[in-house]
């Protein structure tokens, strides 16, 4: 059983900072592409970054030059590094792992979720 561990979400003023960790089975940030998603309420979910096994790291254009995705050294952790928040980025955070090779760009294409943490910026 594959379990992502998402941590670090909470609440911050429009500007400030916060940083997400999820924690994932090595083998899992060795072999694959990592993501993370969010949700805002009423919202559907949608992908925020992608962090392939090599090559650069993709955003959405909502959060490009304020939010980096990153992992360990080791790769049993995934980060994402908020800055400049804004209170559009309000939403439970969830980060996610294909069992294809690739990011796909679409939460379908994900099999493996965390239990999400929430972000609350104002």
């Amino acid at each position: 059983h594959v379990q992502l561990v998402e941590s670090g979400g909470g609440s911050a003023l429009a500007g400030g900072s916060l940083r997400l960790s999820c924690a994932a089975p090595q083998n899992m940030l060795n072999n694959y592409c990592m993501a993370w998603f969010r949700q805002a309420p009423g919202r559907s979910r949608e992908g925020v970054a992608w962090i392939p096994i090599v090559g650069p790291a993709s955003y959405a254009d909502s959060v490009k030059g304020r939010f980096t995705i990153a992992r360990d050294e080791a790769r049993t952790t995934v980060y994402l590094q908020m800055n400049t928040l804004k209170p559009e980025d309000t939403g439970t955070y969830y980060c996610a792992a294909p069992t294809v090779y690739g990011c796909p760009a679409h939460q379908s294409g994900y099999t493996y979720w965390g239990q999400g943490t929430q972000v609350t910026v104002s």
